[in-house]
C-alpha cells in the first residue's frame, strides 16, 4: 500500500528488484500488471511519486478539465472506472471532470495497494555493476530493473517564437493553466488547435476578448463522437499500418471533441476567431505575418509536452530527439531500463487511460522474465 514519507525520512529500503518512476495512470498500470506477474516470487517492487498525493498529473491540469471518453472507456486494467465516482453533473459520466480521474486513480491504487512511495523525487539514474543505482531526495536505491513512467506532464513544450523573452504580458502554458479568472475582460492569445487549446478557449472566451491561434483550422468531430470512436479509430489505423494497408484518416487523436464546455462554446461563435501563427512577440502583444501589430495582454500556450526523461542522463540513452531507443518498451542501450506510457513510440495510445494497459502488461512479463534466475545446465 501507499507510504506516505515526512518531510526529512529517508527511504527505510536502499535496494529493490524493480523501482517505478512515476505514480500516474502509466505507473500504476505497470504496478498492477507487476503485482501479478510476480506474485509467485519473492521479487520486490517500489514505485516513486514525487507528487504529494495520488492521481499523478491529472492534479495538475486546469479545474474545468474533461475527459473525452464515458467513465467505463477511462479505465486502467482491472478496474473499470466507476460510474459513481463521475457525479457531479448530470453530464459527468459520459465526459468525467479532472475531479473524478483524481478520484479514480485515488481508489485504484488503494484498491490493489499498490507500493508507492511519496513525495520521492528520483534525481537521477546510474550503472552500478550489475544493477542501476536510482539516486532519489531519499538516498539511493540498487534496482535490477528500473521502468521509467513519468510522462510528459513535468515537460511542458513551448515553442521558440522571436520576442518571447521581452513579451511584458502574461504568459503561461496550458500545464500552469487553472481558470479564466485572471484573464477577465484582457485580450488573450490561446495557441494550439487540439483538444487542450479548444477546452481552455472555449471557458476564456466567456471572459476575455480570445482569438485563438493556430496553424490550421481545427477539425471538429460530430457531436456525437468521443473517445470511444476515436481510440477504435485511432486502432483500426494502427493495424492498416502495421498491416502496409492504406491507413485512411476518418477521426484522428489529434481533432477536437466536443464535450459539453465546447459544443457550447462553438454553438456561440467563441471559436470562430481564428488567426494564424504570429510571426513574433513584443514588448506590448504580437506582429502577424502581414506586419501588423497588435496589443496583447496574454498568451496561452496549449502546445504540447515532451518526455520527461531528465533524470536518465546519466545513463547517456536520451537521444537529441528527447527519446530513447527501445524494442517494445526496452531500452536497446541499457537492458535493465523499460519506458512506459510517453506515446506511440512506447506503445499504441500508451498515453491515454485507457490504451495503457497493454504497455503495461507487456513491459511487466518482460520485466518478470528478466528477474528469474537462470537455470544452470
Amino acid at each position: 500500500m501507499a507510504r506516505r514519507l515526512d518531510p526529512h525520512d529517508p527511504l527505510p529500503f536502499d535496494e529493490r528488484d524493480v523501482v517505478v518512476v512515476g505514480g500516474g495512470q502509466a505507473a500504476l498500470a505497470v504496478g498492477y500488471h507487476l503485482a501479478r506477474e510476480l506474485r509467485n516470487t519473492e521479487a520486490t517492487v517500489a514505485l516513486f511519486d514525487d507528487r504529494p498525493g495520488p492521481g499523478g498529473a491529472w492534479g495538475g491540469t486546469w479545474d474545468s478539465l474533461r475527459l473525452f471518453s464515458p467513465a467505463e472507456w477511462s479505465s486502467l486494467p482491472g478496474y473499470l472506472f466507476p460510474r459513481h465516482l463521475a457525479g457531479r453533473d448530470a453530464e459527468a459520466a459520459e465526459a468525467p471532470h479532472r475531479d473524478d480521474v483524481l478520484d479514480y486513480l485515488a481508489a485504484y491504487e488503494a484498491r490493489y495497494e499498490l507500493p508507492v512511495w511519496r513525495p520521492v523525487r528520483v534525481t537521477g539514474v546510474r550503472d552500478d555493476g550489475e544493477r542501476l543505482r536510482v539516486e532519489t531526495d531519499r538516498g539511493g536505491v540498487l534496482a535490477r530493473a528500473v521502468i521509467a513512467a513519468t510522462g510528459t506532464a513535468a515537460a511542458p513544450h513551448v515553442p521558440d517564437v522571436p520576442g518571447r523573452g521581452a513579451f511584458g504580458g502574461v504568459q503561461v502554458h496550458s500545464s500552469a493553466y487553472r481558470s479564466p479568472a485572471p484573464f477577465v475582460g484582457k485580450r488573450v492569445l490561446v495557441v494550439g488547435g487540439g483538444n487542450s487549446g479548444a477546452q481552455i478557449l472555449a471557458e476564456v472566451s466567456a471572459v476575455a476578448e480570445a482569438s485563438w491561434v493556430v496553424e490550421r483550422p481545427p477539425r471538429f468531430l460530430p457531436p456525437d463522437v468521443d473517445g470511444r470512436v476515436l481510440f477504435d479509430a485511432a486502432t483500426a489505423r494502427y493495424h492498416a499500418i502495421q498491416n502496409g494497408e492504406d491507413p485512411g484518416r476518418p477521426y484522428g487523436l489529434g481533432d477536437v471533441v466536443q464535450v459539453p464546455p465546447v459544443r457550447e462554446a462553438r454553438e456561440a461563435g467563441r471559436l470562430d476567431d481564428l488567426r494564424p501563427p504570429f510571426a513574433r512577440l513584443t514588448a506590448s502583444g504580437v506582429v502577424w505575418p502581414d506586419g501588423t501589430a497588435e496589443a496583447v495582454e496574454a498568451v496561452i500556450w496549449c502546445t504540447g509536452f515532451r518526455p520527461a526523461l531528465g533524470f536518465l542522463d546519466g545513463l547517456g540513452v536520451v537521444g537529441a530527439d528527447g527519446r530513447v531507443a527501445v524494442e517494445g518498451t526496452r531500452s536497446t542501450a541499457e537492458p535493465r531500463l523499460w519506458l512506459v506510457g510517453y506515446g506511440q513510440w512506447t506503445g499504441f495510445a500508451s498515453a491515454t487511460l485507457v490504451g495503457v494497459g497493454r504497455s503495461a502488461r507487456a513491459t511487466a512479463r518482460e520485466v518478470a522474465r528478466s528477474l528469474a534466475p537462470v537455470p544452470t545446465p
